[in-house]
């Protein structure tokens, strides 16, 4: 069991914190982090041009670690669930005789991408609404889920847990269900990641997105993605430089490339090296 951690934070004396699935409290040392940072930007002269990929890369290494991803170039730093998803939206192939999957009544950063392609592409969304009654309610609103994957979806989105309730989603069975019917499997993790297990390599997501304000006890505007071979060679939505092949070299910056950085990187927010 694990014991107090309270000297690891801020807050008052003798208080009890629970509400991470809201929002979590700085740890001491990402306060640190964060105001080395702002103190850092007091004197540019002394910022190298390592410094905007240092420490983003010592970051992808320790989350591909946290979730069990055997590549780091796997995983983007981005500024919120939305724009993850948003990346998400704008690569997969769908057309009007596709469906996609949800539960119903999930946050809506994971429904608004799948609306805009309901209404672009005329792609189905189909919600999967829970039991009524308490008893087993994981388990049928699992089973009920399961059951609407068929050979027409395309997508099925959804959360590790719920965010209103904290039923868990049987992961292992859905992403064996779509594979069954050459469908992606689109993970909104932030409201378990960092608190419960999660193991990409056994779950083999095509895409795991978290914000970085709950469970990672990271700072607001901040959040990492992990995406899978399905978007290795996808457009991001966003065209900074620092997501070109060859970004390091900062005395070729104008020789323009039209090639992105390998696997995720491609879609990392601008200025993430703040």
């Amino acid at each position: 069991m694990l014991s107090n951690q309270g000297q690891r934070f801020s807050l008052p004396t003798n208080s009890i914190y629970l509400n991470c699935s809201y929002m979590s409290p700085l740890l001491k040392n990402v306060e640190k982090a964060g105001i080395g940072g702002i103190i850092r930007k007091r004197n540019p002269a002394a910022i190298p041009p390592s410094d905007f990929f240092g420490d983003s890369e010592k970051l992808r290494d320790e989350y591909a670690k946290l979730i069990g991803a055997k590549e780091s170039k796997r995983i983007a730093i981005i500024c919120s669930t939305s724009y993850g998803l948003a990346n998400v939206a704008h690569n997969v192939k769908v057309d009007s005789s596709h469906t996609i999957v949800l539960a119903s009544e999930q946050f809506p950063s994971n429904v608004y991408p799948w609306m805009r392609l309901h209404e672009e592409k005329k792609v189905k969304l189909k919600f999967i609404e829970p039991p009524t009654s308490l008893i087993d309610r994981g388990k049928v609103w699992n089973q009920r889920l399961l059951e609407a994957i068929d050979k027409n979806t395309r997508i099925v989105a959804l959360g590790n847990v719920h965010w209103a309730d904290g039923t868990r989603f049987d992961l292992m069975e859905i992403r064996k269900r779509t594979r069954d019917v050459g469908a992606l499997l689109i993970i909104d993790g932030t409201q378990s990641v960092g608190a419960l297990p999660f193991n990409v390599s056994k779950i083999q997501p095509d895409a795991l997105i978290c914000a970085g304000y709950k469970w990672l006890l990271g700072p607001y505007s901040f959040g990492l993605a992990y995406y899978g071979e399905y978007f290795d060679h996808g457009k991001p939505i966003e065209e900074n430089w620092i997501n070109r092949k060859e970004s390091e070299n900062f005395s070729a910056l104008v020789n323009y490339k039209s090639s992105y950085q390998e696997g995720a990187l491609r879609y990392e927010v601008g200025e993430h090296s703040n």
